[in-house]
């Protein structure tokens, strides 16, 4: 082997590595919804989350993405560290997928259709077709198919070039010694976790071992320590992932780690003690890119059916290294781990939108509550729950603003643009509800009080803004457009009242049967509400837009109110009627 050959060598491995990274992060983006519809289906059961693990791994080829997204997960209260043991484990299955279609390297037959399995073969196919879908394709998820291609190819091309550099290495008697050294069982495990945890990929790993069996010296018994050894360092991922996270995220990473320690401490010996009894002449037979992904395969089936029925004992191992604090452990609203993963992190902002929405709507409920009945106690939770809204607004905006800076499908892009908009009118109407809530302080505590006709027009007007929120509320949290569409002609309907409730009173003045400090505070109460409602029909303006892929809303609201959106009208005049006021 000389220079060349190292050079070789070299180009080769970034090659590789270069079509590893590029295949997963496309294969990622590509997932998109779909990664997200299977992380929705999370579940307490062992062997549902061991699929679901499988699954996430096969699309994004990865169980360190896979695993730190549990980390993430559980650090963010998503996931119960329960739950985060069978992902984990099915995740550890699932990146065995890759060392099978790296085995098709070493392919070799003189028959023309088995020749075509080669990547030598197919893989020019495939550059061709992805360049094409990335020249030439006008649609997101095209584009993203091709690189999925091109990732692909230029891996197969990087793992054929490998082969081809070592495979002057058999007759070097340098090399044939270092591999000696290998063959101890503990060094073996030893050097297959360092190499792993240095480039943080255990797919990536076992293909340059099956690469290097292109010398034709590596033979099982120096492979399986190595394969074991790999399987220990694909952890170092999810443990500096852990890294700040709350105890039950480190306890996830824990169990990750402590699962493959377990099965190699138990499968290493049985190995040995197995080649030594039965005289297995395996151990001695020179490895193939096929036998390196079955034995890599065949490590975490027996792995799984030890340790799968003792899945609770591993979280109880976890939080026995990992002990509890008095103060408990504190969950992340939003884990950083995520924008790694941009659609899963994009629905997690858009959970947690929809608890800052319901935490928003409930208190400007609970104000208007107080204009009928006062309570002390009320009062003092809208103060607590608008303190909590303007937090949830705070890192939902810097959460996003990050999010939008990573490689986002056009989808997800649109929807950060969305949540981007919603949570600042979110924000505003709990700070109306705390306008409202000090109206109502004040009318208590000067012991003020509504005429009769005053306090009749404001019931009807609160009810109308009971029925807005509950609308705006209902469309943003189940994305119900039908009730998105009900929110302007209610807006208007409540823009109405305001007007006429402000006549009335301007004629109770004039008549002495209401006082002007009264009607300051009945001044203030009307511009607040009508204010919410206002956001109101911003958030259902943006998701209705948002369907029809624009952001324009008040563009579509000037459609709305020039009576050229077919439904207004006749949502209009149901709620004129359903709010009528006597005139």
């Amino acid at each position: 082997m000389d220079l060349f050959d190292v050079l070789s060598l070299l180009g080769g491995l970034a090659l590789f590595l270069f079509g590893m990274t590029v295949m997963s992060s496309a294969l990622e983006k590509r997932a998109g919804n779909g990664l997200k519809n299977i992380l929705g289906s999370m579940t307490s059961s062992p062997w549902k989350g061991f699929l679901l693990g499988l699954g996430v791994t096969a699309i994004i080829q990865s169980s360190s993405a896979t695993t730190v997204m549990v980390v993430g997960f559980v650090n963010s209260g998503v996931m119960a560290l329960e739950q985060a043991v069978g992902v984990i484990m099915g995740a550890n299955l699932g990146t065995s997928v890759t060392s099978w279609l790296l085995s098709t390297t070493g392919i070799e037959s003189q028959n023309f259709w088995v020749q075509l399995l080669k990547p030598s073969s197919f893989t020019p196919v495939l550059a061709l077709v992805g360049i094409s879908l990335c020249m030439f394709s006008k649609t997101q998820r095209k584009k993203d198919t091709g690189v999925i291609l091109l990732g692909f190819a230029v891996l197969m091309f990087g793992m054929e070039t490998m082969s081809s550099s070592v495979s002057g290495l058999r007759e070097n008697e340098g090399f044939i010694r270092l591999l000696t050294l290998f063959s101890n069982p503990f060094l073996g495990v030893l050097i297959g976790a360092a190499f792993t945890a240095v480039i943080q990929s255990s797919s990536a790993s076992v293909g340059i071992l099956q690469a290097l069996t292109a010398t034709g010296s590596i033979p099982y018994a120096t492979a399986v320590p190595i394969i074991m050894g790999q399987n220990i360092g694909t952890c170092i991922s999810a443990v500096i992932s852990c890294v700040g996270a709350g105890k039950n995220a480190k306890r996830a990473a824990v169990i990750h780690l402590s699962f493959n320690v377990i099965a190699t401490l138990i499968l290493l010996p049985l190995w040995y003690l197995a080649e030594s009894l039965f005289a297995w002449s395996i151990a001695d037979q020179i490895a193939t890119p096929l036998g390196i992904a079955v034995a890599h395969t065949v490590f975490k089936v027996i792995a799984l059916a030890m340790l799968m029925p003792f899945s609770q004992k591993l979280v109880q191992l976890s939080r026995w290294i990992i002990k509890d604090s008095p103060g408990g452990d504190e969950t992340s609203l939003l884990d950083e781990r995520l924008l790694a993963t941009p659609s899963v992190a994009i629905a997690r902002c858009r959970t947690v939108t929809c608890n800052m929405a319901s935490l928003s709507v409930s208190s400007l409920q609970k104000a208007l509550t107080l204009l009928e009945s006062y309570d002390s106690k009320l009062a003092d939770e809208i103060r607590e729950e608008e303190d909590k809204v303007d937090m949830y607004e705070d890192k939902l905006g810097s959460y996003l603003v990050k999010l939008s800076a990573q490689d986002m499908t056009e989808s997800d892009s649109a929807v950060a643009t969305e949540l981007l908009h919603m949570i600042g009118d979110f924000e505003r109407i709990s700070d109306h509800a705390v306008n409202i809530m000090r109206s109502a302080d004040e009318i208590h505590a000067k012991k003020l009080h509504f005429s009769g006709q005053a306090r009749q027009e404001l019931a009807i007007l609160s009810s109308a803004i009971h029925e807005i929120l509950d609308l705006t509320l209902e469309s943003f949290g189940k994305d119900d457009l039908n009730s998105a569409v009900m929110v302007e002609p209610l807006e208007q309907v409540v823009d109405y009242l305001k007007d006429y409730v402000k006549k009335q009173h301007i004629a109770r003045l004039q008549k002495g049967e209401c006082t002007i400090e009264m009607g300051f505070i009945l001044a203030d109460l009307l511009t607040d509400i009508e204010r919410v409602s206002d956001h109101c029909s911003n958030i259902a303006g943006c998701l209705l837009e948002m369907e029809h892929d624009d952001l324009d809303i008040h563009e579509y609201l000037r459609k709305v109110k020039g009576g050229s959106v077919k439904e207004f009208n006749d949502y209009y005049e149901y709620f004129r009627k359903k709010y009528a006021v006597a005139e």
